[in-house]
């Protein structure tokens, strides 16, 4: 016998499930009692019913009983039941109609209960063929008895043979109903735990998607706080160092240091502002609509130079159609990467942009010259400019220079679409 994987058993009966079944035991009991009853008084069977009420209460009671464990016992049930309403009509009990219905729910819970399907088939054809077997041999005995009395026997079709004709169709379709409805019941009480297991993993997964969505908006708020923050505040760093260096034997280089922090600060603020109200609107877009381009990769260039770093712009092939999505990431990652060359660069160092247009990829390639950098963990603006790049569905590549300086080259390729 194969093993039975969790993956085919059909969920346990519940204590409803088994109070229920008592009920219906009951219920069953005082029918049968009242059908034999009813049937002695009726004379169903004539002089051959069996004497005595005693046999029709302990018929009665062998019969509905065991259906009270049918969910816990189906076979042992099936089995007990089918033998006492093969005894009881033997004996000629005059109980017509609940050793039926017995009958009936105990083969029915056969083939809806049990798990090992093997057994539950083996069980029912056993009690399927026992009760033909049974019926043949009455048939034969009923044919072939000495008794005029009953029905008539002559003709090919006579009445005898079609009442018996009557029994077997009866019988056939008795059986083979309790038979496919057991097993239609099983199989749909698999489908529903199949459904039902498949919501509960629906609903996990949804609850996974939302932490999910969750840590992506707060990823995406840190980058761009980073970003913003991070490219002002160098920048503010640097003509406040200027500033006090020259303070004392240049006022007026001074105050134009100072006037500069004055001016990133304000900068800093309305980008901040910028990126709150985006934040605050429910489809993500800032109320003016506005956003970063390629276009303002010249401003940097001119903001780097402004604040102490030598930088040019080299613009490589003819302007094509770029994403919105890829524009402000490669905007940003030049943002970070001059403001990485200001701050670890050193006082001599420059930088140089190139923006090529290929004919299926954008590029972007920043050098910047100065010290040589060691070899340290990258810091979150890296993993931004990296989480920038797969965003678009391109590549960076960010290390520093053996000769001194630093290299940051991201590739974008144009035309296809970035899976979630």
């Amino acid at each position: 016998m194969s093993e039975i994987t969790a993956a085919r058993r059909r969920p346990p009966a519940t204590a409803g499930d088994r109070r229920n079944d008592v009920w219906l035991a009951g219920g069953l009991l005082l029918g049968a009692v009242l059908s034999a009853a009813l049937g002695t008084l009726a004379g169903v069977y004539g002089d051959e019913t069996a004497q005595g009420m005693q046999w029709a209460l302990l018929y009665s009671f062998g019969l509905t009983a065991p259906l009270a464990l049918r969910r816990r016992f189906p076979e042992i049930v099936a089995v007990v039941v089918a033998l006492v309403f093969f005894l009881g009509v033997s004996l000629r009990i005059p109980e017509l109609y609940v050793g039926n219905i017995a009958l009936f729910i105990a083969m029915y819970t056969v083939g809806a209960w049990v798990d090992d399907r093997r057994r539950a088939v083996w069980v029912r054809v056993a009690i399927i063929v026992g009760m033909f077997v049974w019926l043949m041999v009455n048939t034969f005995q009923a044919a072939t008895g000495p008794t005029d009395e009953g029905l008539s026997r002559e003709g090919l079709f006579s009445p005898f043979v079609a009442f018996m004709l009557i029994q077997f169709l009866v019988n056939a379709a008795f059986f083979g109903g309790a038979y496919y409805m057991g097993d239609r019941a099983y199989a749909s009480a698999l489908e529903r735990a199949t459904l039902e297991e498949r919501t509960r993993e629906l609903e996990s997964e949804r609850e996974v998607t939302a932490a999910q969505a969750v840590a992506l908006d707060r990823v995406r708020i840190a980058r761009e706080l980073h970003d913003v923050v991070a490219h002002h505040v160098s920048a503010m760093g640097v003509q406040a160092g200027a500033a006090r260096a020259v303070m004392d034997r240049d006022p007026d280089s001074a105050r134009s240091a100072l006037a500069g922090v004055e001016a990133s600060a304000r900068s800093a603020l309305d980008d901040l502002r910028q990126l709150l109200e985006t934040l605050r609107t429910p489809d993500g877009e800032p109320p003016n609509a506005s956003t970063v381009r390629l276009a303002g990769i010249a401003e940097l260039v001119a903001h780097a130079n402004e604040n102490g770093l030598p930088t040019t712009l080299t613009v490589v092939g003819d302007e094509t159609e770029v994403p919105d999505l890829v524009q402000v990431n490669i905007y940003r990652v030049a943002q970070e990467a001059l403001t990485n060359a200001r701050r670890h660069g050193g006082p001599d160092a420059a930088a140089d942009v190139r923006l090529r247009y290929a004919d299926h990829a954008i590029e972007l390639e920043i050098v910047n010259s100065g010290r040589i950098a060691p070899a340290l963990r990258p810091g979150l603006g890296i993993v931004g400019m990296r989480e920038r790049a797969a965003a678009s569905g391109g590549t960076l590549e960010a290390a520093p220079r053996t000769r001194g300086g630093f290299l940051v080259r991201l590739r974008v390729p144009l035309g296809e679409r970035v899976g979630a």
